[in-house]
């Protein structure tokens, strides 16, 4: 049967194949390096953490054809398994990036897909650039056709089609597939989609790493290679009988998969997270920060502290088990040491630490649904001294997102903290400094020493 394809389908697939050569504005270049640095460094500290571990000793144990690195350790296998478990290692944490409107986390499926393919096809880290630009771009764009917050509740897993989608977009721009090859790319990728969000019942964030990160990142880099070998496909998936956008009851349309293609970067308006914690936790750290700050505020002073995050989010993180996802907890953390780290947002021993437990008591926290209704992650601290003292701070703009960004320091500062552990703190500063000049990099090859521990 031959179905014409469609003029929207002509329009992706022509400009993901021209993504090699399309030169990308300074500040998408400039962005591109903070996610692609912030990717890698949670990938690092994500070995240590028991998502990452099970990942790598998966990959381990399938052994492969070594083509590609799993940063953080010395193994190179093929480009499938480290694309797992880099994709796995990449969100074993609450430290990835995300895309709130597109509803998902691209950094961690799009940059180990990228890496994978990058370094078996020897690319440039200019090459690596564009395709992670490129992965941001589609997989936002399926998830808006799709309709992001009405497929998520409809029990789908934005998490994991967006970031399937954007991944192998990157792996098609690396591999340098013309258009009709990327049409078929696009069919191999939607036959794999899958995702339903039951990972929120994921007590140990392990399948949801897999959801995430390690599911999106391997079937984009396996639909990439099968297509690399010869395979070919459905001309048009997103058109014609039976096709993807009709099966999952896209809410939007096809029309959005190329709204604003080459215009409007969607990695411009994805978020890097200053602090190592569950999102809903964002806002109210950076008030209590400031708090801190301008007022001097020491932990014996401190009486009272009244807390509202956005009604929906609430629960998330209301007394969870989790230190990096308790917001009491980690109010209470900050109050003592004046900051959080990755290494005390991780640290389960303080869960049951004394002076932590009384500063507990001390913590008041509420859902409001007019912060929800005021839109974006909003959060009020409210601190109480034994002096007498009232003092308030709204967060309106959590740092790290579009409104508020992160500057190059702030985020190489952070992923310092991530990776220096794992590498060292020189090599991990030479790991920074090489992604922030990654246009002069002829073989991606060549970061493997600086990623390996």
């Amino acid at each position: 049967m031959t179905v014409p394809v469609s003029p929207v389908m002509r329009t992706l697939a022509a400009f993901m194949a021209a993504a090699p050569q399309h030169r990308l504005p300074a500040a998408v270049v400039e962005k591109t390096k903070h996610h692609v640095i912030d990717t890698l460094a949670a990938m690092i500290s994500g070995t240590r953490l028991p998502p990452g571990r099970m990942a790598i000793s998966y990959a381990r144990a399938l052994g492969g054809v070594k083509q590609a690195c799993i940063p953080g350790t010395r193994i190179v296998t093929s480009a499938v398994n480290a694309a797992l478990a880099n994709g796995m290692t990449g969100h074993a944490d609450e430290t990835d990036d995300s895309h709130q409107p597109a509803f998902y986390h691209p950094g961690c499926a799009v940059v180990p897909a990228a890496l994978a393919v990058a370094e078996r096809e020897r690319s440039s880290g200019n090459a690596l650039l564009r395709a992670v630009a490129l992965g941001y771009d589609i997989g936002c764009r399926v998830n808006f056709a799709l309709g992001a917050m009405k497929f998520h509740l409809a029990g789908h897993s934005t998490h994991s089609f967006g970031a399937l989608f954007g991944a192998a977009a990157a792996a098609g721009a690396l591999a340098r597939f013309d258009a009709r090859r990327m049409r078929w790319l696009l069919s191999y990728t939607a036959q794999q989609a899958s995702g339903v969000s039951c990972w929120m019942r994921d007590p140990g964030h392990i399948e949801k790493a897999f959801d995430f990160g390690g599911m999106p990142a391997k079937n984009a880099v396996s639909a990439a290679l099968m297509v690399d070998s010869g395979m070919s496909g459905v001309e048009d998936v997103f058109s014609g009988e039976r096709n993807f956008l009709f099966a999952f009851g896209a809410a939007a349309g096809a029309g959005e998969l190329t709204r604003g293609l080459g215009a409007a970067y969607e990695n411009l308006g994805a978020n890097i997270k200053k602090w190592s914690v569950g999102s809903p936790i964002q806002a109210a750290l950076d008030s209590m920060r400031e708090l801190i700050r301008r007022h001097r505020l020491q932990p014996d002073a401190v009486k009272k502290v009244k807390i509202q995050v956005q009604d929906h989010e609430a629960a998330i993180v209301d007394n969870r088990d989790m230190p990096d996802i308790c917001l009491q907890h980690l109010i209470a953390v900050m109050l003592l040491d004046g900051t959080v780290t990755f290494a005390s947002s991780h640290d389960e021993a303080r869960l049951k630490d004394r002076q932590v437990l009384e500063m507990r008591k001390k913590i008041e926290f509420s859902g409001s649904a007019g912060l929800t209704r005021a839109g974006g992650r909003q959060a009020v601290v409210e601190v109480w001294t034994r002096g007498g003292g009232h003092f308030m701070h709204h967060t309106r703009a959590v740092k790290g997102t579009s409104a508020n960004p992160m500057t190059r320091a702030e985020v190489d500062e952070k992923c310092l903290d991530l990776m220096a552990p794992i590498l060292g703190e020189r090599k991990a500063r030479e790991l920074i400094d090489t992604v922030r000049g990654l246009e002069k990099v002829k073989d991606v090859r060549a970061l493997r020493p600086l990623l390996q521990a």
